[in-house]
């Protein structure tokens, strides 16, 4: 009798074993496996929730299978009191075991709002953005410039949210008085700006920040981004070119930037002022006589006067020869590589063509005909407006 229950007790046993296993490597493939999520969600985790109020809101909105399967793992995997508060972006089909690890790792939203501070050449704008998880787009909400208008509500409200992101975004052409300028009036910000960087040397590009970062720190980070760019695109320039520094070569950039329309023309911009400066011709180049009145500090605002034209300063590359001693604005990569590497053209000219970009010309005669045809534009257009 003893030996058959022994035998019995032994048989419910490993069935029990096998069970447990069978659940186990069950658990392990729904972890593990592609999720139901059939379009990308937002999951906000607000400060102080935990992994069961995040699971149960994961199963109602069919992120996930199991809410108990999902706070298992994550206690087993030592993750569950490593919850971050944030937005987070679930894609479609996430798996529990990519879920847990994007709401634990680094506490960065990945979704959400971001608001984003765009200092542009003409004015700071600051935007309230929302990403559509469905789209992976940012969608926006307001925008306005802090140094015209009182700050919408909706811009208020994001601000007092613990989850919202930040980002201060460069345009290309800008100059540094300008960012300088600029990220004294970013509120999330914090410190003095002592000292103006060198023209040229802030990259134009998207940064993220957090509340509280230094304005300084920003402002170096702008700068070894630059100088990284400078030394790459530097070591890959053509032979034969009429630069001799990567000083020149950001100067050169610089008045590439500020003389392209449209960026399929960058590399013909880029092909004048090459062959300008081989021929041992004079730039004049517009932008360049423009610094020299401002200095880079504002927007001149108005056309530029014959006066100006003729005035010498040492950017008028009406009256100097080559190039002129410093950049004129912060040019972006796209044009430091035109820098380095021009179209191959026989172009020394190029005005307006009325569409936003240039027509070009190897001849004096050539560019004559075309200066003749902007002004018609011109004419046309004011009459038009009067």
């Amino acid at each position: 009798m003893w030996r058959a229950l022994a035998s019995n007790a032994l048989t419910v046993l490993v069935v029990g074993l096998f069970l447990v296993g069978g659940l186990i490597l069950w658990g392990q493939s729904q972890y593990k496996s592609e999720g139901p999520l059939e379009t990308a969600m937002c999951l906000q985790v607000k400060r102080g929730s935990n992994m069961t109020v995040v699971s149960q809101k994961l199963e109602d909105d069919g992120a996930i299978r199991s809410a108990l399967i999902f706070r298992l793992a994550a206690d087993y995997s030592d993750k569950a009191q490593q919850l971050k508060a944030g937005s987070f972006l679930v894609r479609e089909g996430a798996s529990m075991e990519q879920i847990i690890d994007d709401i634990t790792h680094s506490g960065a939203s990945t979704c959400g709002s971001e608001i984003e501070y765009r200092i542009g050449v003409t004015r700071v704008q600051t935007r309230v953005r929302e990403l559509d998880p469905s789209t992976l787009e940012f969608v926006e909400i307001t925008s306005f410039e802090a140094s015209e208008e009182e700050a919408p509500s909706e811009y208020v409200e994001k601000r007092q949210d613990s989850d919202t992101r930040y980002r201060v975004s460069v345009a290309e052409g800008v100059t540094s008085w300008q960012v300088a300028e600029a990220l004294k009036g970013i509120d999330v910000l914090t410190g003095d700006v002592t000292e103006v960087p060198a023209e040229g040397m802030l990259a134009p590009d998207s940064y993220e920040v957090t509340p509280g970062d230094n304005r300084t720190t920003v402002l170096q980070d702008m700068q070894e981004k630059q100088q990284l760019r400078i030394n790459a695109v530097w070591e890959s320039r053509e032979g034969g070119l009429p630069i001799s520094s990567p000083e020149e070569m950001l100067i050169l950039a610089s008045i590439i930037e500020k003389e392209t329309g449209v960026p399929h023309e960058r590399g013909q911009v880029a092909s004048v002022f090459v062959n300008r400066l081989e021929r041992g011709m004079k730039l004049q180049t517009d932008p360049t006589v423009i610094y020299g009145v401002t200095k880079g500090q504002g927007v001149l605002g108005r056309g530029l006067r014959r006066s100006e034209l003729r005035r010498a300063t040492p950017w008028n590359t009406y009256v100097i020869d080559g190039l002129p001693p410093t950049p004129i604005a912060n040019p972006g990569l796209a044009s430091l590589e035109a820098a380095v590497a021009p179209d191959e053209t026989d172009f020394v000219f190029f005005v307006a063509d009325g569409t936003g970009g240039h027509a070009f010309a190897e001849t004096l005669d050539e560019h004559n005909r075309n200066v003749a045809k902007w002004r018609e534009i011109e004419a046309e257009r004011n009459s038009s407006s009067n």
